[in-house]
């Protein structure tokens, strides 16, 4: 029974993991396809040649250095601010005593059920009272707090002994020491957990970029891409030749990264 449960998981599993990648695979495979054979039915699944056209072409119609560089600075910046402020907060959540916590920590769990788009207006009226708007700060400050970082990593340190917290106090470490030379060493694959989630959220973020962006100077690559999807004629070629550019570094973070994503979530999920 056992042996035959175990079997219909792997193939779940798999068969999930095949309607899975159909889009990815899809998207790889056109991008290496004329106009005339992504407009061909019923569509032929692998192209007649395999030139980098395209791609080429592609690059010279699309400022993508621009545009990846921007997406590369948000996302990078986003997540170190994400990083500092959610692993700070989580470790007063976890390791501090204090009229309130549970409140504070309850009202931080409920925003992840408010969506961006019933906030979308107050949080542009702050961004725009500051300066911000069609600036990469803009896209990247307000992107720092996340309440489902500050909830893996406030799980994740309650494992952490109070003990050896307290004897590092006792021997005279400060409470900013003990932080970063104790405390952040020990929660690294929740923070990498949050790290790449992080990652993936600032990349493929589509929203509020497009709100806060409102100059070709400061488009990340999504707004881009959309931007590019909108001319009269569109290049369905070129279109999916960047798309398959975009998914790139994320797909090779998630590969690399993928025990840490699985250890981070199992040490976090039951505490």
């Amino acid at each position: 029974m056992s042996s035959f449960s175990d079997a219909l998981r792997v193939v779940l599993l798999s068969a999930g993991a095949l309607v899975a990648l159909v889009p990815v695979v899809w998207t790889v495979l056109g991008s290496f396809k004329t106009p005339t054979e992504l407009a061909q039915r019923p569509p032929q699944i692998l192209p007649n040649s395999w030139s980098l056209q395209n791609y080429t072409d592609a690059l010279g119609q699309f400022d993508f250095v621009r545009y990846i560089s921007n997406s590369i600075l948000v996302t990078i910046g986003a997540t170190i601010l994400t990083l500092i402020v959610n692993s700070m907060a989580a470790y007063a959540l976890s390791k501090y005593n204090f009229r309130g916590k549970t409140a504070l920590f309850l009202l931080t769990l409920a925003t992840i059920m408010i969506p961006l788009q019933v906030i979308l207006i107050p949080v542009y009226q702050v961004v725009a009272s500051l300066g911000l708007v069609n600036n990469l700060w803009g896209l990247i400050i307000p992107a720092a707090a996340t309440p489902t970082g500050v909830f893996l990593l406030r799980q994740y340190m309650l494992g952490i002994p109070d003990e050896l917290i307290e004897a590092a106090r006792v021997d005279g470490s400060g409470e900013f020491r003990t932080f970063l030379q104790i405390v952040l060493p020990l929660c690294r694959p929740a923070l990498a957990v949050v790290a790449i989630f992080s990652v993936m959220w600032r990349w493929n973020d589509f929203l509020w970029p497009l709100l806060v962006a409102q100059s070709e100077k400061v488009y990340t690559l999504p707004v881009a891409l959309a931007r590019f999807n909108a001319q009269e004629t569109v290049p369905f070629n070129l279109i999916l030749a960047m798309s398959v550019v975009s998914i790139v570094p994320v797909l090779i973070i998630f590969l690399f990264f993928q025990r840490q994503i699985a250890t981070g979530i199992a040490n976090t999920g039951g505490k």
